[in-house]
């Protein structure tokens, strides 16, 4: 699976460490703890930090991140402007509360809500007009990697997802790797599975959009990342940054995890 080297670009791709809370933290309990992980990482010029609250708490989010270095994410976004869809929250609308980034097509999403790869392609082109930088996430279940079907489930949710961009535009969007059999369950994947997963992302970027975009687009892996392993983690050549569930939630453990050493 995936080549030996990395494609070209890998000098302008800047790693991304993303915190993905999930349903935790109200809105106070989340401006404090961006105060203080802001406090403990200081400014990261070499790397970008985000943590993406729920959605009822991104607007204190946004004003305690604000002069910090860390940006906010949407853990989700709708791809209309408007209209009769009740629940929804649009890219128009978080771009206008200051937020930055939003997660596309997590697990989660997929499993519990019935999230499929032309919505997450709609999502995507709806979040890239909107100057918001989406994380796409896509990744096998256990009973797929089980099957040897890593590569197919990934060869249809890479170009699917991301059928609506432009090549110019590959800088503007990041892809996490989530192998769901590693996700809340203790399991990780070795740094070289993450590797061989994360090289063979790349290359179906290739295929979608040419080399260069492949070279510049950020290519995550989000399955239990903790303060023990992001460091072997980070040192693969095509693993360019983590979206990190459960780790994101103390302020310690992320802080470890944003302030990665190399391997």
């Amino acid at each position: 699976m995936g080549r030996s080297e990395p494609l070209t670009g890998t000098r302008a791709r800047r790693p991304l460490l993303a915190g993905n809370w999930k349903l935790f933290k109200d809105s106070a309990e989340g401006a404090v703890f961006i105060s203080e992980l802001a406090s403990v990482i200081g400014q990261h010029e070499d790397r970008e930090v985000l943590v993406a609250p729920t959605f009822v708490g991104l607007h204190e989010a946004v004003g305690a991140a604000e002069g910090t270095g860390i940006g906010i994410a949407a853990q989700d976004v709708f791809w209309e402007e408007e209209g009769a869809f009740t629940g929804e929250v649009s890219a128009i609308a978080l771009a206008a509360l200051g937020v930055g980034a939003v997660i596309i097509g997590h697990s989660e999403r997929r499993q519990y809500f019935g999230e499929t790869d032309n919505w997450v392609a709609l999502k995507v082109r709806a979040a890239l007009d909107y100057g918001l930088l989406p994380i796409v996430c896509v990744g096998e279940s256990q009973e797929e990697r089980s099957a040897g079907l890593t590569e197919e489930m990934l060869s249809t949710q890479v170009p699917v997802g991301l059928s609506s961009v432009k090549a110019a535009e590959a800088a503007e969007l990041a892809i996490a790797y989530e192998p769901i059999w590693a996700i809340g369950t203790g399991l990780t994947a070795t740094p070289d599975m993450a590797q061989e997963a994360a090289a063979f992302i790349r290359d179906q970027v290739a295929l979608a959009l040419g080399n260069e975009a492949a070279g510049l687009v950020r290519v995550l892996y989000g399955g239990s990342v903790k303060p023990d392993n992001v460091d072997e983690l980070m040192a693969m050549p095509d693993i360019d940054g983590a979206l990190v569930g459960g780790a994101s939630l103390d302020v310690e453990s992320f802080s470890r995890i944003v302030s990665y050493r190399r391997a």
